[in-house]
C-alpha cells in the first residue's frame, strides 16, 4: 500500500490539513460550498448549533446542524484552483489515515454541494431562478491533468461542442462532466436543469470586453447556439466542472446550484441578488436535512 510522501501531503503541526487548516474530525459528509467567505456565514446563520469554526486565507469553515443533521459549510474562494485544492483535502480529511499516511481501507463518500451565482446566457432564463448544472463544461483544463479523465467525460458532446464552435487549439480543451443525478432529483422541485460553463477567469474567458478584446468575440454566442438533442448551454460559473470531475473520481456525490444574478443575453445584471441568494440557500438546507 502506498505511503503519501509529505511533500504530496501536507499536515500541518497541530494535525490539520495544510490549506483548510481542518482536522479530520471537524467535517460532516455533507459539505456544502461557497465561493465567498462571507456567504459562510449565512449559511451557518441557519444552524441550530455550531460545533468549530475555522478560517485560513480565502477558505472558512463552519460546522453544526440543521434540522438535525450535521453539516459544513466551506468557502473555496474563486476558481477552479480552488476547487482542486478544496476537493483533495476534503477527501483526504475522509479517507486518508493522516498517523500512517495511507488510503483507509473503507471508502467514505461525502455529499459535496455547490451554491453560487451565475450568468444566463440564454434569453429565456431569468434573474432569480435556479440552475442545477446536469452537466458541467471545463474551460479550465484542470481534469486533463488527472488519470481516468476519459472514462468520467461525455466524449460524444465534447467533439459535437468543439466541432460547432470550431475551438482554437490554443483553448485547454474543454470537457463535459455529469453532476450526480441523485442530487439533482433532491433538489428537482427549487431548480432548472441546465448545462453550466465553469472559466477559468471572469473577463475574456466568459466573453466579456473591458479594455482587452477576447480572442472570439463569437464565441459566446456560438455557446448559445450549440444544442446536443434538445440540451443547451445555460449559464457561466467559474467552478462547477473542477467539482464535479474530481468528486466523480474520488467515488463522492456532487453538484452545484447557482442562482441566476446577470442575463448576457439582455446584457443585464443584478447587484441586489442576496434575497435570492438566501432563499436558494434555505430551500437547499431543507432538502440536505432529509438525507
Amino acid at each position: 500500500m502506498r505511503t503519501i510522501p509529505s511533500s504530496e501531503l501536507i499536515i500541518n503541526d497541530d494535525g490539520s490539513i495544510f490549506h483548510l487548516h481542518l482536522k479530520p474530525e471537524q467535517i460532516s459528509d455533507i459539505v456544502i460550498l461557497v465561493g465567498d467567505p462571507g456567504r459562510v456565514e449565512l449559511v451557518a446563520s441557519f444552524f441550530e448549533e455550531r460545533e468549530c469554526e475555522v478560517a485560513n486565507r480565502e477558505f472558512k469553515t463552519i460546522t453544526g446542524t440543521y434540522k438535525g443533521r450535521r453539516m459544513t459549510v466551506l468557502s473555496t474562494g474563486i476558481g477552479i484552483g480552488n476547487i482542486d485544492i478544496s476537493v483533495t483535502e476534503l477527501d483526504a480529511l475522509a479517507n486518508i489515515d493522516f498517523s500512517t499516511r495511507q488510503v483507509k481501507p473503507e471508502h467514505k463518500q461525502l455529499t459535496l454541494v455547490r451554491m453560487g451565482t451565475s450568468g444566463a446566457i440564454q434569453p429565456d432564463i431569468r434573474v432569480g431562478e435556479v440552475i442545477f448544472s446536469r452537466t458541467s463544461v471545463g474551460f479550465d483544463g484542470l481534469l486533463n491533468y488527472y488519470a481516468g479523465r476519459n472514462e468520467v467525460c461525455d466524449l460524444a458532446i465534447e467533439k459535437a461542442f468543439m466541432a460547432h464552435t470550431g475551438w482554437s487549439e490554443l483553448l485547454p480543451k474543454p470537457y463535459f462532466i455529469d453532476n450526480d443525478p441523485s442530487l439533482g432529483e433532491l433538489f428537482g422541485d427549487m431548480t432548472r436543469e441546465g448545462i453550466t460553463i465553469a472559466a477559468p477567469g471572469f473577463y475574456a474567458p466568459q466573453g466579456r470586453w473591458v479594455r482587452l478584446r477576447p480572442a472570439d468575440p463569437e464565441l459566446n454566442a456560438k455557446i448559445e447556439s450549440f444544442r446536443y438533442g434538445d440540451r443547451r448551454i445555460t449559464n457561466f460559473e467559474m467552478e462547477s466542472s473542477a467539482l464535479a470531475g474530481l468528486a466523480t473520481l474520488m467515488g463522492h456525490r456532487a453538484c452545484t446550484i447557482c442562482t441566476i444574478i446577470a442575463q448576457r443575453i439582455a446584457l443585464d445584471a443584478c447587484t441586489d441578488y442576496k434575497p435570492f441568494v438566501k432563499q436558494m440557500i434555505h430551500n437547499a438546507l431543507d432538502r440536505l436535512a432529509t438525507l
